[in-house]
Parts: structure tokens; C-alpha cells; sequence
């Protein structure tokens, strides 16, 4: 019984926080300027508005019409993903696509698996793609971000190529690190990006294999 009470309450904790990071998400792209939605994200490929029209998939399209969509992709998860975000970033206004960021707040979506804390992460991440490649000073709050540090494991990082060998992640803004090897010192939430796969923007990686995770020049 109390170990049920406590799953009960963590994900209770979950969904809350899922629900504050939708709800400031939507108030910040409210801010934005159409020049940034147009601005390249963190997501390869992909500009701010292609980020957040993905961002709220999974709030308008239900699961057949999400089997739907993965046979057009001739079952590949990636082109569907793709092909829906460019879509509907030209279907519906930057406007519309904070509306249902914040009007789905509570929406019960998750990734087909990781439960919550996977929905969590997806919303994090996909948040810093924006604020960090457009250079805003957003700093996820360190609960949110401790769910998702503490979730890495060497099957979550390989199903989002991120190659970590020999290398220990060391937050320096919280206590925190993963892994070993020579050490990467950074921001919590911008070592967060680098177990999803993701590559920064020049200086705000310290330590030898920083260079590693870092964009190129002329991707920045």
C-alpha cells in the first residue's frame, strides 16, 4: 500500500509539473516575434514554429489518426513526426499553437513509453530547443529538472544517439552529474540537452570533450 501511495503521489507530482512547464511554455511563445518563430531550433531541420506545432500532436491527432499518419510514413516514426510538424506549423497560427500548449495543459498525452516523466522530458526538451537556440534566459525549475536527470539511463540515451562514452556530465548550478570519463561542466538543464541527443550553441560547454556537443558555426 505504501508503495502505491507513493507511485500515486509521484505522479501526481508529474502531471503537475507537466502541466506548469505547458502553461509558462505557452505564456513565453506568446512573447514571441514573428522573426523567431521563424528562427532554427535546436531540432535539426526544424524552426521554432515546426518545435511547437509538434509540441501539441499529440493533443489533435487521436491514435487512429496517428496509425493513420504512420502508414502514409510507410511506418517510419521520424517522417511521420516530421511531416505532421511542418504541416501543421503552416496550418495554424503561432497564436493558435500556444493556445493549445496552455489549453492542454492536463492533457493525459505521453510518448508510447516512459508514462509521464517521458511527457515531462518531451515538453522540457522541446522548450530549450526554442529558448536556448533563440538565446532567451529561461531556466527550467530545478524540480522539474531533477525528474528528468534523474531518469537518464543508457537506454534513453541511445534511443536519442546520444553518444555520452568516456565522458562525465557535472552540473554546475545543481549537485548532479552522470557518467565518467573526463568531466563536462555546464548548466543542469543544458546537460539535460546533450542526453537528448542535442548539440549547443559555442560557450556553454567547459571541459575538454565539450567541443563534442558543440553546434558548428555556421549551424549557430
Amino acid at each position: 500500500m505504501k508503495n502505491a501511495a507513493a507511485r500515486k503521489g509521484k505522479s501526481t507530482e508529474v502531471r503537475a509539473a507537466i502541466a506548469a512547464e505547458r502553461r509558462e511554455l505557452a505564456d513565453l511563445f506568446d512573447t514571441l516575434r514573428t522573426e523567431q518563430w521563424n528562427e532554427q531550433s535546436l531540432c535539426s531541420g526544424w524552426r521554432v514554429r515546426e518545435v511547437a506545432a509538434h509540441m501539441s500532436m499529440g493533443f489533435r491527432l487521436s491514435l487512429p489518426m496517428t496509425l493513420g499518419e504512420l502508414v502514409k510514413a510507410r511506418g517510419n516514426l521520424h517522417r511521420m513526426t516530421d511531416r505532421v510538424a511542418r504541416r501543421d506549423a503552416t496550418a495554424h497560427s503561432p497564436t493558435a499553437l500556444a493556445a493549445s500548449l496552455r489549453d492542454n495543459a492536463h492533457h493525459p498525452w505521453t510518448p508510447p513509453v516512459g508514462g509521464f516523466p517521458a511527457a515531462l522530458g518531451h515538453d522540457v526538451v522541446h522548450g530549450l530547443d526554442i529558448t536556448v537556440a533563440l538565446g532567451l534566459d529561461r531556466r527550467v525549475p530545478e524540480d522539474r529538472l531533477r525528474i528528468l536527470l534523474d531518469q537518464i539511463r543508457p537506454s534513453g540515451l541511445k534511443f536519442f544517439g546520444a553518444d555520452l562514452d568516456g565522458v562525465r556530465l557535472c552540473a554546475e548550478d545543481l549537485d548532479w552529474s552522470y557518467g565518467s570519463g573526463s568531466p563536462v561542466y555546464g548548466a543542469g538543464q543544458d546537460l539535460l540537452l546533450l542526453a537528448y541527443g542535442r548539440r549547443l550553441p559555442h560557450g556553454r560547454l567547459r571541459g575538454e570533450p565539450g567541443n563534442r556537443f558543440t553546434r558548428p558555426a555556421d549551424e549557430a
